[in-house]
């Protein structure tokens, strides 16, 4: 149900209202001891909240490169198109931000320059609880592979039914080149890059958006681990007169409320 409200009369605080959309202790507690314990207990801790919280236990953490070939042949030809052609409008856009290094000599033989090196490992979170976004392995993993990054990890959570990574996305990071993939999403996915387990490496950068547990935990981790930003959640106001295509309003409404339960989209 769409609420319709006079912006003139109601509250500010009605108009964006989000319930419990901050960081209460509760989860700051629930973070830092899932981050405690993966820290400690490395894969057996993140195996452990994988059937706390997402209901099952993967066989293994990391998906074969057989899943990967297999989501890749067993999609829809016309969904692997449409990757593929995203693919190609990211990598057109974001090449153009590479930045190259540069040495000068100055008069008094002074050497001065800068050197642009690329991160050696860096960490992908890609959601898979509430909505699963393929465009989000893209738009990560591509500027990634630009920057001449070396190891690209992509952690997203397992299905809830059947234990396994989506087909779209594994599909996504096929066509992104993505190689190494773990079914792990949460707090304790984010702690799993931080610090490393048996089976996850540890990351010098992670990136990508989450849910408030994601996002607290990409907080606690900064500084041990360079970070994007902490996201979310996701809001959009779209004014709109008559002549407008309604369509294409509620394409745009659409693209943030679909981001998480406490998103906020408002049409004026």
């Amino acid at each position: 149900m769409i609420r319709i409200i006079d912006c003139k009369t109601a509250p500010r605080g009605e108009i964006f209202a989000r319930g419990q959309a901050g960081v209460t202790p509760e989860i700051e507690r629930s973070v830092d001891e899932i981050i405690r314990d993966v820290s400690r207990r490395g894969d057996a801790a993140v195996l452990d909240y994988c059937e706390k919280f997402d209901g099952v236990r993967p066989g293994s953490l990391r998906v074969s490169s057989s899943e990967l070939e297999d989501a890749l042949a067993q999609s829809d030809p016309v969904f692997i198109r449409h990757l593929e052609q995203a693919a190609e409008n990211i990598r057109a856009f974001h090449s153009r931000q590479k930045r190259e290094g540069f040495i000068m000599t100055r008069e008094d033989g002074a050497v001065l320059g800068q050197r642009v090196l690329p991160m050696e490992t860096v960490g992908l979170y890609v959601p898979g609880g509430t909505a699963a976004y393929p465009s989000t392995v893209l738009m990560n993993a591509i500027p990634a592979k630009i920057a001449g990054v070396k190891n690209i990890l992509m952690v997203t959570p397992p299905d809830k039914t059947t234990g396994r990574v989506r087909r779209d996305i594994l599909a996504a990071a096929a066509v992104a080149g993505v190689t190494d993939v773990f079914a792990v999403g949460g707090a304790q996915a984010v702690a799993a890059l931080a610090y490393g387990t048996e089976t996850v490496p540890k990351a010098d950068k992670i990136v990508g958006p989450g849910n408030i547990f994601v996002a607290t935990a990409k907080r606690k981790v900064y500084g041990l681990v360079d970070i994007d930003m902490v996201a979310g959640p996701s809001e959009i106001l779209v004014l709109a007169d008559g002549g407008a295509n309604p369509r294409h309003v509620a394409a745009d409404m659409l693209s943030q409320a679909e981001h998480d339960a406490l998103a906020s989209a408002v049409l004026v």
